[in-house]
């Protein structure tokens, strides 16, 4: 008798695990991911060089040669959205890749509004931008967690 006591709460526990579906990354969605990081490590590489100083740049009241950097970096992320749209996007998360990618685009306008702004010299207005651009980073990051990015996380804190 004890033994059929145990059986019948293995067999519930088992038939529960089983109708939990699984967490793990499907081989389209690895092989998206392997398509996509090197585009991305490119862009976060080419970032740190682009972006190193700005944030000193603006503190110093520099603010036409920071708005450079960032117009740089802008045209640096529209070149590396267009390569993303190229790569063929595992049916099952179109819809998540095709809005992840929309919030790419905003970030590319965010940068180029804040690089007018900086030229403009309105330093106030800039700072609301680099919001913006965190905010829509932090919208495009939480959209594809599950892909588990290095490096298209995009992080634009790293370099404002």
């Amino acid at each position: 008798m004890p033994g059929k006591k145990l059986i019948v709460p293995l067999v519930v526990f088992a038939a529960l695990l089983a109708a939990v579906p699984s967490f793990a990354m499907t081989s389209a969605e690895e092989t998206y991911k392997a398509e996509v990081e090197p585009i991305c490590k490119i862009n976060t590489q080419a970032n740190e060089k682009i972006l190193k100083g700005v944030h000193q740049l603006v503190k110093a009241g520099k603010l036409g040669p920071a708005s450079k950097k960032v117009f740089a970096a802008a045209r640096a992320l529209k070149r590396t959205r267009s390569e993303l749209l190229a790569v063929p996007q595992p049916p099952e998360d179109s819809a998540r890749l095709t809005k992840w990618l929309g919030y790419v685009k905003d970030e590319v306008v965010l940068f180029e509004t804040l690089g007018r702004k900086l030229k403009a010299g309105e330093k106030t207005q800039a700072q609301k931008m680099v919001l913006r651009l965190k905010s829509t980073a932090e919208r495009a990051n939480n959209t594809v967690l599950d892909f588990e990015f290095r490096y298209c996380r995009f992080q634009p804190s790293k370099f404002i």
